[in-house]
């Protein structure tokens, strides 16, 4: 039987940046939005809250656009200072790029497995989904997930009781399955 394990974002993960004022390098977005226009075009930023010192730095989501261009519901959105907004644009990797900025999901997520019913099965089938973008190392799921110890889910790799379509090591963000055989 397939299992459907899911990894949840818990919360908005730590905009990693050196600050200017402080040298600290974490940021919290507040989930505001500066909007500015300027005759015809429009420029808007997400602002985000140094951890350490709470300076606040302007991420660029829109610069010197036409207003026509942009859609009448991301304006809304922007004004609204909707939070599902800044959970989109952080997940976006054109505004991360243009920003030079990366993620730390640290403490921001959760592997919901829909029970332990599982653990005490022979063979276990499980297929893992990620609700947003978030890179987390497989090893780590299945050890969580399974109730074992890193360096046995490694043990079990190696023995060929643990196999999967992608690679196991390293991190993943998108979704993928594998089978534990006991």
């Amino acid at each position: 039987m397939l299992k459907n394990w899911v990894v949840v974002p818990t919360c908005l993960p730590l905009v990693l940046r050196r600050c200017h004022a402080c040298a600290s390098e974490r940021f919290r977005a507040s989930g505001k939005f500066r909007v500015n226009a300027n005759h015809k075009l429009i420029d808007a930023w997400l602002l985000a809250l140094c951890t350490a010192c709470g300076e606040t730095a302007k991420l660029t989501v829109l610069e010197r656009m036409n207003v026509r261009s942009v859609r009448p519901e991301l304006l809304d959105r922007l004004h609204d200072n909707d939070p599902g907004l800044t959970a989109e644009l952080l997940q976006d990797p054109v505004v991360r790029r243009r920003n030079r900025i990366a993620l730390d999901w640290d403490n921001a997520w959760h592997l919901d497995t829909g029970g332990s019913d599982h653990l005490d099965r022979e063979v276990i089938d499980v297929s893992v989904r990620f609700a947003a973008r978030i890179p987390v190392r497989p090893v780590r799921l299945i050890a969580e997930g399974c109730g074992l110890s890193r360096a046995e889910v490694e043990r079990l790799i190696t023995e060929g009781k643990l196999v999967s379509a992608v690679r196991l090591s390293g991190k993943l963000s998108g979704d993928f399955t594998f089978m534990l055989k006991r």
